[in-house]
């Protein structure tokens, strides 16, 4: 697809917009209720459709069908996600109030960080074709991690912090009182870090290492830098809104590291054959109408499976409402 640099630029200015409306609307401190949630969420999802609809009006199937792909890929990609944003907030204690003014920040700077590596990407597979071998088989080893992690029945998982973070928090002069949704503060004549600014830096680096194989995931599928950003961008717009959403019900879905480990597998050996075709090698492509087919049809099942073993299990009542007693956590970071 070619874009301009007008384009470009439209695009960027068009969701800065819709960021600060989303921002502004959300700027003041609150419990974010069920209904306001579900609201934006549907808000995105409908905004992400509308761009897919304009992709495929001014370009045709191809760009929207790669759009809509990767759209669904990162989406399910950062569920999974939210289980360690779970973990974080539970770890720094961060007050109901204030969580979703920590997930607005730490989304813009997650935003900001793709947005190089995708440069860095596309920059990479435009000077090296081979590039290709290196995404597919990484792919393929992150999908074989996700299914040993899923495997193991870790009960009291906690959040582990980064090296990094730590070093931060050791050497940084810092207070545990929470200022509202401030980063920094002075008291005595010091300039101090707050709570709020090591949890935004907690959920930034988390996200560093999550487009480790998310950004690799999406270039299997296209490799348009425009459609790679702008579907990394409205999957992570929505993430905050979601994670209000659907917080609660994350328990429940015990099988989606297993269908995320399918979908990266899949891309990888798409990845793979793809490589192999540049190199001269006749081997079959898999086609953008198929990727989209086995991405849905593996989440649906997974996603309904889910739901049914966890129904199971709360019928048993091993948990102290009904519910599983615990279950394992799909944590990408090895936390």
């Amino acid at each position: 697809m070619d874009v301009s640099l007008n384009l470009w630029i439209l695009t960027v200015v068009g969701l800065s917009v819709l960021i600060a409306v989303d921002f502004f609307i959300g700027r003041k401190p609150h419990d974010v209720s069920i209904r306001e949630a579900g609201i934006w969420t549907v808000v995105w999802i409908v905004l992400a459709a509308l761009f897919g609809l304009g992709l495929y009006l001014t370009g045709g199937g191809t760009p929207a069908g790669e759009f809509f792909a990767g759209y669904i890929t990162e989406k399910s990609l950062s569920v999974d996600n939210l289980f360690v944003f779970v973990l974080i907030m539970a770890k720094f204690a961060v007050p109901s109030i204030y969580q979703q003014r920590v997930l607005m920040i730490g989304v813009l700077i997650a935003l900001v960080m793709r947005a190089g590596f995708i440069a860095a990407g596309a920059a990479l597979i435009a000077s090296f074709s081979w590039i290709f071998y290196i995404f597919g088989a990484f792919l393929i080893y992150t999908a074989w991690k996700l299914i040993q992690d899923a495997r193991k029945e870790e009960q009291d998982e906690e959040y582990e912090e980064s090296k990094l973070l730590k070093a931060i928090e050791t050497r940084v002069p810092s207070t545990s009182t929470w200022h509202g949704t401030r980063l920094f503060v002075r008291e005595h004549g010091k300039r101090l870090i707050t709570p709020m600014f090591v949890v935004v830096l907690a959920l930034g680096t988390t996200d560093l290492l999550f487009a480790l194989d998310s950004i690799p995931a999406i270039f299997g599928l296209t490799k348009d830098p425009y459609i790679v950003f702008t579907a990394n961008a409205f999957a992570l717009m929505g993430l905050r809104q979601l994670y209000f959403l659907i917080g609660g019900l994350l328990k429940k879905l015990v099988h989606l590291s297993y269908g995320l480990s399918i979908i990266l597998g899949f891309i990888g050996v798409k990845l793979l054959l793809h490589a192999l075709h540049e190199s001269g090698v006749h081997v079959p492509e898999i086609s953008t109408p198929v990727s989209l087919g086995v991405i849905v049809a593996v989440l649906a099942i997974t996603t309904v499976t889910s739901l049914y073993a966890s129904s199971r299990e709360g019928g048993e009542g091993s948990g102290p409402e009904g519910g599983p007693s615990g279950s394992p956590e799909k944590d990408r970071t090895g936390a």
